[in-house]
This record gives C-alpha cells, sequence and structure tokens, in this order.
C-alpha cells in the first residue's frame, strides 16, 4: 500500500475553511491502514497545536500524522551535528522541534542560527542573529516562502523575514522546508517509507510537484489551491495525475 505525504494548505483547508472532500479522504486513509502524513512548510505551530487547529476545522488528524518544516529543520541539524547549540528566531513549533531533537538553544556562540516565523518583530534578536552569523554560526532557515495565508489575509512568511538578515550579513541561508527536496525526504524517513512506495499530493506546482519529481515520487496536484489547471502547462515538469479535490483520489 502507498505512503501519503499530503501538503496541506490548499489541499485540505484554505484559511480557516475546509476544503471540500477533506474529511472523506482522511476517513479512507484511516479504514485502509495506509501511512499518512498532513506536510506544512508553516513552522510556527506543534503537532498539537496544528490537530487542534484542524479538529476545530472539522478535520480530525492525529498529532502523529502532522509533520512541519520546524520538525524537517530540527532532523536535519541532529543529523548533521547531535546536540548542536542553536539560536532560533521562531514560535513554539521551532522551539518545540529543537528541543525533541536532543538540540540546545543559546545565544552564546550557537552552531546554526536558525529563523522561522514569527509574530513578534524583535529588533534585538535579529541584530545578534545577524552578529551571530558575521562570527561564524551556520544559517538555516525553516522554509522560503516570502508570504502564507492567514485567517487576515496573506502575511509575511519566512522568506521575507530572512531577507532582513540576509541583507545585513552577505549570508544566503539554507532554507529546508518545499520546495527543497531534502523536505519529503525527511518526510519519508518519518514514515519509515521509501520513494517507491510514496505519493506526493500538493496544489502548488512549483513547491509540492516539485519537490516530489525532484525526490523521484509519485506526485498528484490537487486543483483546490494556488495552481489552476491552465497553470500547468507554464512548467516544464508535469504531476503523475492531476485532481479536482483531495476525495477525487483513490488510495492505492
Amino acid at each position: 500500500m502507498k505512503s501519503y505525504i499530503l501538503d496541506m494548505d490548499g489541499v485540505f483547508i484554505c484559511g480557516g475553511s475546509l476544503i471540500k472532500g477533506s474529511e472523506d479522504f482522511i476517513v479512507r486513509l484511516k479504514e485502509s491502514g495506509a501511512k499518512f502524513i498532513l506536510l506544512t512548510n508553516n513552522p510556527k505551530y506543534t503537532q498539537r497545536d496544528l490537530q487542534h487547529r484542524l479538529h476545530v476545522q472539522g478535520l480530525d488528524v492525529p498529532a502523529e500524522n502532522i509533520y512541519t518544516s520546524a520538525m524537517a529543520t530540527a532532523s536535519f541539524i541532529a543529523a548533521q551535528t547531535p546536540g548542536a547549540s542553536v539560536f532560533a528566531i521562531g514560535e513554539t513549533g521551532l522551539q518545540v522541534a529543537l528541543h525533541n531533537a536532543g538540540l540546545v538553544i543559546t545565544e552564546t556562540d550557537p552552531d546554526y542560527v536558525v529563523v522561522g516565523e514569527t509574530e513578534t518583530f524583535d529588533y534585538e534578536k535579529f541584530a545578534l542573529a545577524a552578529r551571530l552569523i558575521k562570527a561564524g554560526s551556520l544559517f538555516l532557515a525553516t522554509n522560503p516562502d516570502v508570504i502564507g495565508p492567514s485567517e487576515k489575509g496573506f502575511v509575511p512568511a519566512c522568506g521575507a523575514i530572512v531577507a532582513l538578515i540576509r541583507e545585513a550579513t552577505g549570508v544566503m541561508p539554507y532554507f529546508i522546508g518545499k520546495p527543497n527536496p531534502l523536505m519529503i525526504s525527511s518526510a519519508l524517513k518519518y514514515l519509515d517509507s521509501s520513494p517507491s512506495e510514496a505519493i506526493v499530493v500538493g496544489d502548488r506546482m512549483d513547491t509540492d510537484i516539485n519537490s516530489g519529481i525532484e525526490s523521484g515520487i509519485e506526485t498528484i496536484l490537487v486543483l483546490t489551491g494556488v495552481t489552476k489547471r491552465e497553470d500547468i502547462k507554464k512548467f516544464p515538469y508535469r504531476p503523475t495525475r492531476v485532481v479536482d479535490i483531495v476525495s477525487d483520489i483513490e488510495i492505492e
């Protein structure tokens, strides 16, 4: 049976609303016994936070079936430098993921500076991050998204926040989240699955489908989010399949 790596925003939810077919597909996944995770580039929330937010919107997904760019970032650091020290700018989701990976959060000579998304602009933290990077700390960011969705409309996301530090230091961060295929590789490891056993489902050609193709994984584009059917021809690559809504997918 296939394992499913499912983008969250644009496939299951849009702002504060559940997309048609979402509940039906999750129910069928659970009944089939297939391995699956809902994947998000948003690093702000913990698995339990997102579980609750989805439940309020009418979708019941176990916390362990949710995977974020914060978790992928923490996993990457732990694999590269076990027990590393990190100076982090971000919300609870990033802080918890770093702690859970056995990493040390500090302001003193950290191995890495990690930037996620934050709702609080703390100038002193940004200034310290820039000084630490100039002094030799390695620069990572959870995801390259410049804007993200919210109930109030779009908001500046990690890519926009990182720009301030990048311009001040002249150092480009290494982005972990989609479209970096590392995010998909990290998700596969979390699922204990392999590329030949998996399917990536998403609503964006430039992130979801791109990262799936670069990971050698079958892809399905869902037309409930960013990419519309007429947009597909603008890209030099194609998804394996295209469906109108996620519940149109037959579980294999």
